[in-house]
């Protein structure tokens, strides 16, 4: 029969295991929200290169924080860990649409799929700036393809519809990105209806010059 002492203790050594635990999965979230930043920041400069070194170091961050977190359920569904995973994704399928590779499933990621969902719907977010940049260099075709991306990826995430406790949110997260979508959208019918009259004016200058000679 055990005492009280040696129960405390053993409870004591138990919360310690679980504390460290805690600490190095706070630390690797951390890391590997930076990882994802800086992945996403390089496909926008178009180093890819740097792009996929930085993920594949993110990959490993998450593969360690994860099978250690897992013990401890608490802490592997806590929000700094979930949240760290939804911007795993949100790197992965960002660098994927940029990219027009194949988009990875939650298994292949190995995260949740609430944590997936809404980095989907954040990776809409970074579609927009890209397309903003495409707009300024005036490359109108790529804007509209990432339109078409955003678009899609909102017209999927409406049919998710459970509540926010299963979703994580994913509601709220999908209002901003109908709003991101919509502005987009005015944004790149702006620039199609620019580049039509710029068409159109170099054709009547072009006429006008030659029954000028």
């Amino acid at each position: 029969m055990q005492t009280l002492p040696t129960i405390i203790d053993e409870i004591n050594r138990r919360f310690d295991e679980k504390s460290n635990v805690r600490d190095r999965t706070l630390t690797r979230s951390r890391e590997l929200i930076r990882h994802c930043a800086n992945s996403i920041r390089a496909t926008h400069r178009g180093d890819d290169t740097e792009a996929r070194s930085l993920l594949e170091a993110a990959n490993q961050i998450a593969a360690e924080m994860v099978k250690e977190a897992r013990r401890y359920p608490d802490v592997y569904h806590a929000g700094y860990t979930q949240d760290a995973l939804k911007e795993l994704t949100e790197a992965h399928i960002t660098r994927a649409i940029i990219l027009q590779e194949e988009i990875p499933a939650p298994g292949t990621l190995d995260v949740e799929d609430a944590a997936y969902l809404n980095g989907l719907a954040e990776a809409a977010g970074e579609l927009r700036r890209f397309a903003l940049d495409a707009l300024r260099r005036g490359d109108v075709l790529m804007a509209e393809r990432l339109l078409g991306s955003m678009d899609d990826i909102y017209s999927l995430l409406v049919t998710v519809d459970f509540p926010s406790a299963i979703t994580g949110g994913l509601r709220r997260t999908t209002d901003m990105v109908r709003g991101v979508l919509e502005r987009t959208r005015g944004d790149v019918t702006t620039a199609v209806r620019q580049e039509a009259m710029k068409s159109a004016l170099q054709h009547f200058e072009q006429r006008v010059g030659l029954n000028g000679e």
